[in-house]
């Protein structure tokens, strides 16, 4: 069986890392550190699903996706937010960008494998 491809996105490596030791059992996990990045792995590797944290530097995570989602050739790739912008219209404004779903940090891990099963099995 092949396994599915996770992008993941975050400027801090240790979250980073939390992330792909949930992971990396199932799933093939790829990473970034920020938007301009994100955007040259998801070209390259071509994931299954990216998991964008936000607050990115280079290039932000609200742009990155706004990016991913206009490029016809990744705009079907599922992006969830996984972020420490938890205040009031986060949620709405990371759906505007793009973000097919959102998780607010710090991660529960339950809710994150929800998440994702909801999107590649």
């Amino acid at each position: 069986m092949v396994r599915k491809k996770i992008l993941v996105v975050d400027d801090t490596g240790f979250n980073r890392e939390l992330i792909i030791q949930l992971l990396e059992d199932k799933y093939d996990c790829v990473e970034a550190g920020d938007g301009e990045e994100a955007l040259r792995r998801a070209a390259e590797v071509r994931p299954d699903l990216i998991l964008m944290d936000l607050g990115l530097p280079v290039l932000d995570g609200w742009e990155a996706t706004k990016r991913i989602k206009a490029d016809q050739e990744l705009k079907r790739i599922p992006v969830i937010a996984v972020t420490s912008h938890a205040m009031v219209g986060d949620e709405m404004r990371a759906r505007e960008v793009g973000c097919d779903d959102y998780l607010s940090k710090p991660i529960d891990e339950n809710e994150l494998m929800r998440k994702i099963q909801k999107f590649v099995g």
